[in-house]
């Protein structure tokens, strides 16, 4: 069997971190490596997957996913690239759509809801498959954003991310520090429930749905354009001001 020296930087280590047995590649580590096999089924053998991956640099030169992997090779596996310029080397990761668009997987329904409070179109499903959740992804230019590792290794995905936290509070936080949408929030112009457009409708169309004291109390409200369903700025959202203000301001 060949062997090659390959080394992870950055958040890329978040995945070797799930695992004893690679914690050793944060500061890089020889294996063993299969002949023919290609760079991006060595990365993805060691949990990580290539939506995460932006650059990959073997014995010095860039390479894409399809270079084969050599005896001896030194590999060095970068995440996004934020601050250094690297337009002149084969960046990897797709460049992400004009409008910023999530797909969730079936456990990030909280998640799922902050997203849309902040004003961002995510699309979820409780009954959602994998294979559905890709083809959403692919064909609605939609970030996948899931806690499922091996549904990101899936050689169809286009645009993905593996969410470190498990708390939907910190998810949130995370989500638009990634994908830097501080300044692209507009919020209550999604349905929490539905994912339809929200619209402001007067008082008395719909009169007849509210109860006594929110008549009484409240004066702005707003209708989805799908589910119909009535929203106004009552206790329940005011809670959630919050949050919005921190990535609104």
């Amino acid at each position: 069997m060949n062997s090659a020296y390959i080394r992870f930087y950055g958040q890329l280590n978040d995945f070797h971190s799930r695992k004893a047995m690679f914690q050793e590649t944060e500061i890089g580590k020889t294996i063993e490596i299969s002949v023919n096999q290609s760079v991006k089924d060595l990365i993805e053998s060691l949990g990580v997957p290539h939506c995460e991956v932006d650059l990959i640099i073997v014995n010095g030169l860039s390479v894409g996913f399809d270079y084969t992997v050599n005896e001896n090779d030194k590999i060095s596996v970068y995440p996004e690239f934020t601050v250094i310029d690297i337009k002149s080397l084969t960046k990897l990761s797709a460049i992400l759509p004009e409008e910023i668009k999530f797909v969730t997987d079936v456990h990030l329904g909280k998640l799922t809801k902050y997203l849309r409070l902040l004003g961002f179109d995510t699309f979820y499903e409780n009954d959602s498959t994998d294979i559905q959740l890709i083809e959403i992804s692919n064909s609605e230019k939609r970030i996948l954003l899931t806690r499922d590792v091996g549904l990101l290794k899936n050689n169809r995905i286009i645009y993905g991310y593996w969410l470190r936290n498990t708390d939907p509070y910190k998810q949130i936080y995370e989500v638009v520090n990634r994908f830097h949408i501080k300044n692209k929030t507009k919020p209550f112009t999604f349905c929490l429930t539905c994912n339809g457009k929200i619209s402001i409708i007067k008082k008395e169309k719909i009169i007849e749905r509210l109860e006594p004291k929110t008549i009484e109390f409240f004066d702005e409200f707003y209708i989805c354009d799908n589910c119909r369903k009535i929203y106004w700025k009552g206790s329940h959202l005011k809670k959630m001001d919050v949050l919005i203000k921190r990535f609104s301001s």
